[in-house]
Formats: C-alpha cells, sequence, structure tokens
C-alpha cells in the first residue's frame, strides 16, 4: 500500500492564474505559503520559516478558487504530489513537483451574505452537485469533507500557543 495524500492551510501570496484549454478543461495555478514558528533554544528568539508551494486546481474546482480567491486568502487544500517533466526552450528536461488540489475550503470569514460564520466553503473535484469525484475512493470510513481545521491542531514548534498575527505576514 502507498499513500500520496497532501494537506495545506495557508495563505496565497499571489492572484490565481487561470488558463483555459481547446477541449473546454481549465486550470488554475495557485501559489501558496505555509509558515512555521518556534523558538529558538538557545537564543529564546522567535524563529520562522514560510515554505511556498505551488498548487493546481482543475475545472470546476479552479473556477471558483479564480472567483473567490484573491492574494492574501487563507485556504485549505487537499491533495496529491505530482511531478511533471517539460522541456525548456532549449530542449532540456525540467520537473516540476507541484499539489494537484481535489479539496479546497475557503477558510476566510470575509464575503458577502451570509450564513457561512464558521468561516469556510467547501469544494471537492466534482464540483459538489454531482457524484463524480477525481479523487480515489476509500475502502473504510466515510470522509468526504475537511473538517474546520481547529486553533489546537498542528505541530507544537515551542512558541507557547499562537504567537504569529496576521500581521506577521508578508501579503
Amino acid at each position: 500500500m502507498s499513500v500520496n495524500k497532501v494537506i495545506l492551510v495557508g495563505r496565497l501570496g499571489a492572484e490565481p492564474e487561470s488558463r483555459a484549454f481547446p477541449n473546454g478543461g481549465s486550470i488554475c495555478n495557485l501559489r501558496i505559503a505555509t509558515s512555521e514558528s518556534w523558538k529558538d533554544r538557545q537564543t529564546g528568539e522567535r524563529q520562522e520559516r514560510t515554505e511556498w508551494h505551488r498548487v493546481v486546481l482543475r475545472n470546476k474546482l479552479g473556477e471558483i478558487a479564480q472567483q473567490y480567491l484573491h492574494k492574501g486568502s487563507q485556504v485549505y487544500i487537499e491533495g496529491r504530489i505530482q511531478t511533471r517533466k517539460w522541456q525548456n526552450q532549449q530542449g532540456q528536461d525540467q520537473y516540476t513537483t507541484e499539489i494537484v488540489g481535489n479539496e479546497m475550503t475557503m477558510l476566510d470569514s470575509r464575503g458577502g451574505g451570509g450564513g457561512n460564520q464558521g468561516g469556510g466553503s467547501n469544494y471537492n473535484a466534482g464540483g459538489g452537485d454531482t457524484s463524480f469525484d477525481q479523487r480515489p475512493q476509500q475502502q473504510s470510513g466515510g470522509y468526504n469533507a475537511p473538517q474546520p481545521a481547529s486553533s489546537s491542531a498542528g505541530p507544537d514548534y515551542g512558541g507557547g500557543g499562537d504567537d504569529y498575527y496576521d500581521d506577521d505576514i508578508p501579503f
């Protein structure tokens, strides 16, 4: 058995970029930043590391992201890692590793109108209105949508609780 599953909660570092194809399909590329912070044991200073991720959303899921996400939006993405090979203009092989998302939850509570007080709208690659889903079927459990992230989730890096503030994020 093997598992290829990625879960990210981060913020967009740029506006979503979409492309449509002649066959009717489309993709949306996102750049998502995730950060971890910890207190240095020797100096006692707060340290932080930001990791940037390339995320690809296809078809309806990408269209939703293009319409509702913006630079700085917080988002939950679930998907898988994929490396693709392509050739540059000089004919040399290049490799790009990216996350192909199949579920997305918008975590910002912004947005006009409504009944979304918990802050979050769930979408999957099937669009939510049909039984089609691009994810492999799981054999056990009925897990269909991500649960909202709780403040206690995630590893403890010795920071003593939520010691990051939105003002610390550079976008």
